[in-house]
């Protein structure tokens, strides 16, 4: 039988086998092999002062561990803790800091990212400055006395700049600070932060991890003891947790991440390529393509590209006439499903952003987001080819 993870016990085996197995066993119980929902708020102790490892719902779920060492595996940590939204994880990991403490974080990070961060944490007392990170320059000019974390996206969302992150941790350890990654745009299957020197990855388990679009999560992995035990106080203590359905749900996509990436990857270079050559198209950012001007490091640090596409239309009517003309695609927010979905950044996942600093980072009204699925990827280019011929 393969081992229970809960650490790092199934680092021999391959992704795909760390993927189906890692974190669940046969439920000992029944022999199901499937982890069961435990649909429990409490647990029944035997005896004052003695419980069977659980003790109240919130603070332990097994079904939760499960996703929890699943999704440690696959990032190679050593240590996974997961809550009820990307967000929430966000939130979590920014209460290891206190008043007074310095964050510098990449400019171009998700729309709720930056609005947590910019309105509602840096009334707490955290400051944060704002960087383009993937200019080690501009990292490395931003460190303070005071800097405790650096946090990165890459591949950044929607802009696609990349971060190289074993320099960026350095930099931030000879700062004396941590680095953290949101790891979601990549997938644990094209991306290992922790292995290039970060100390924290976050995901947005509602994407790539889920992957089927029914609902919504997050977590953070760490290989850090320290840091695990400070986040897994914060983790019960603020509560900020899913539910064991979701977890289950999260636990049925991670079994296929490593085959439908390869799917996803597939489809977002070859629409990447076709998109580049078409007139109606100004500009195509994919770290796939040798015209990024990052391809080099992606190529470096990822094993594949992923199935998301940002392009620039040249203007907020060619936009709308691109996302309101596509068929199969889908009009919506979220990233990450096995169904192709397109968006409006400026309108939608990053409204939040004041106008200039959209603009200063070349988020502008032209610029349409598409996250590639895993259907039939000639459909996908008929699809994009008549919307754009509309």
């Amino acid at each position: 039988m393969l081992p229970d993870h809960r650490s790092d016990g199934m680092k021999e085996y391959g992704f795909g086998t760390r993927a189906i197995h890692a974190g669940q066993r046969p439920d000992p119980t029944t022999g199901a092999i499937m982890t069961p929902v435990f649909q429990t708020s409490t647990y029944v102790q035997p005896e004052l002062g003695r419980h069977l490892g659980y003790e109240y719902g919130r603070t332990q779920n097994p079904t939760r561990e499960a996703l929890e060492g699943n999704v440690a595996a696959l990032e190679g940590g050593k240590y996974g803790l997961c809550f009820a939204s990307g967000l929430a994880a966000t939130d979590t990991m920014i209460k290891l800091f206190s008043a007074g403490d310095h964050v510098v974080c990449g400019e171009n990070v998700y729309g709720g990212t930056f609005r947590l961060f910019d309105k509602v944490i840096s009334r707490m007392g955290i400051e944060f400055t704002f960087v383009d990170s993937s200019s080690l320059e501009e990292i490395r000019g931003a460190m303070r006395p005071t800097t405790r974390l650096v946090h990165v996206e890459t591949p950044t969302n929607p802009m696609m700049r990349l971060t190289d992150i074993e320099a960026a941790a350095e930099i931030a350890h000879a700062g004396g600070a941590w680095l953290s990654v949101d790891n979601t745009f990549a997938s644990p299957y094209n991306q290992r932060p922790l292995g290039l020197g970060a100390d924290l990855v976050m995901h947005s388990v509602t994407k790539y991890l889920n992957d089927h679009s029914d609902m919504v999560g997050g977590i953070l992995v760490t290989a850090s003891d320290e840091i695990h035990e400070r986040l897994r106080f914060l983790q019960n203590a603020a509560g900020a947790i899913p539910g064991p359905w979701d977890c289950w749900l999260a636990l049925r996509g991670t079994k296929t991440l490593h085959v439908r990436m390869a799917a996803h990857n597939s489809n977002g270079h070859l629409i990447a390529s076709w998109l580049e050559a078409h007139p109606k198209i100004e500009r195509v950012y994919y770290p796939g393509l040798r015209s990024h001007p990052q391809h080099d490091l992606a190529t470096r640090q990822m094993r594949g590209f992923t199935g998301m596409i940002t392009v620039e239309t040249g203007s907020l009517e060619n936009a709308r006439k691109l996302v309101n003309g596509v068929r199969i695609f889908s009009l919506a927010e979220s990233l990450g499903g096995v169904e192709s979905l397109i968006g409006h950044p400026a309108m939608m996942t990053h409204a939040s952003v004041p106008v200039e600093r959209r603009q200063a980072m070349g988020l502008s009204d032209g610029i349409v987001r598409l996250s590639c699925g895993i259907e039939d990827a000639d459909d996908l280019i008929a699809d994009l080819e008549q919307a754009l011929g509309s």
